[in-house]
């Protein structure tokens, strides 16, 4: 398959759809700060991605992929403490853990694909 945008890789169409749900799950809480970072952080998993495929080299794509991992665990992080402060409940926690998990390993494999190989194979350009 030819990689013609951001858009075309299913790990950034799974973030949106992850940044989607986390904005809805989290929409009534009114801990202010809780929330935005939250939300920050699960946009920028999908973001890093997005800006890392159009820097046009795979070292910087590589690095960007590496940054969206860290904001998926800093998600990951955060759904701990919203279990313990009962802003989600078991079965939330576990869908939205299950979600990251999915796209972290996503991730990876990704990373691990592009080590040693040129993305530009991949492209249409």
């Amino acid at each position: 398959m030819k990689i013609r945008t951001f858009e075309d890789l299913f790990v950034w169409q799974r973030a949106i759809v992850h940044s989607i749900e986390i904005y809805n799950r989290f929409q009534s809480v009114t801990d202010f700060g809780f929330k935005n970072q939250i939300q920050r952080a699960s946009i920028s998993i999908s973001n890093n991605i997005a800006e890392g495929f159009e820097r046009g080299s795979d070292r910087d794509f590589r690095r960007f992929l590496f940054i969206a991992q860290g904001s998926c665990s800093e998600v990951k992080s955060m759904i701990y403490i919203a279990l313990k402060l009962n802003y989600i409940s078991e079965d939330e926690f576990s869908t939205i853990y299950g979600q990251l998990n999915e796209i972290g390993k996503m991730l990876f494999g990704l990373m691990k694909t592009l080590n040693g190989q040129d993305i530009r194979k991949y492209r249409a350009d």
